[in-house]
């Protein structure tokens, strides 16, 4: 690897930082890239040769949140109970992480309009979530571990609404919120096995 290359690298990394931490002050639309340009001590033009346009680095700073978490958590293991549990480990690391929940949720909230730059990236990531928990329950539905009469699509639409909702509900007064220990209470309450072993 050369200098030049290393060192590219790491100013992409510098840059993608800098925008996570504005995005999760100001808000995408609060944003611009002057002051990010600023923020990592380049100018503009310098910035822009990394990044065209400002969705382009809005797409790097959400993959990657999304790399880091399926590295650490292991979110593509086989369906079934580890994916729940894998689900439940990522919340316990976010509790330990409240910046980037933060910025999730703001950037969340902004997305639901069909002309935000995340739009298209929150209905994937979404999509991927439930397919994932859906997957799973199936699984435990089949060998019986689900209870009886849980339907495996309701209740991974709920467990990822829950999960992002308790976020914020968190985020406002985490000394009121488990957040965790809200997202067992819900998954135990389905499964004909304990969660944990």
């Amino acid at each position: 690897m050369t200098g030049g290359y290393l060192k590219g690298r790491i100013r992409r990394e510098d840059i993608i930082s800098a925008a996570a931490l504005l995005y999760g002050e100001a808000g995408y639309h609060g944003s611009s890239l002057r002051e990010i340009a600023k923020r990592v001590g380049i100018t503009h033009a310098g910035l822009l040769y990394y990044f065209p346009t400002k969705e382009a680095l809005l797409a790097a700073v959400l993959e990657r949140r999304d790399a880091e978490d399926r590295e650490r958590e292991q979110l593509e293991v086989q369906p079934g109970l580890e994916v729940l549990r894998h689900f439940v480990a990522l919340a316990g690391h976010n509790v330990r992480h409240p910046g980037i929940v933060d910025l999730y949720s703001r950037l969340a909230a902004e997305a639901v309009s069909a002309d935000h730059p995340a739009h298209g990236y929150f209905e994937r990531h979404y999509r991927a979530a439930r397919d994932s928990v859906v997957e799973s329950f199936r699984v435990l539905a089949t060998d019986g571990s689900l209870r009886e009469g849980v339907d495996p699509d309701f209740a991974a639409l709920t467990f990822i609404a829950l999960m992002d909702g308790l976020q914020v509900q968190w985020l406002t007064t985490p000394d009121q919120v488990d957040l965790v220990g809200s997202l067992r209470f819900y998954l135990q309450n389905l499964l004909a096995v304990p969660l944990d072993v």
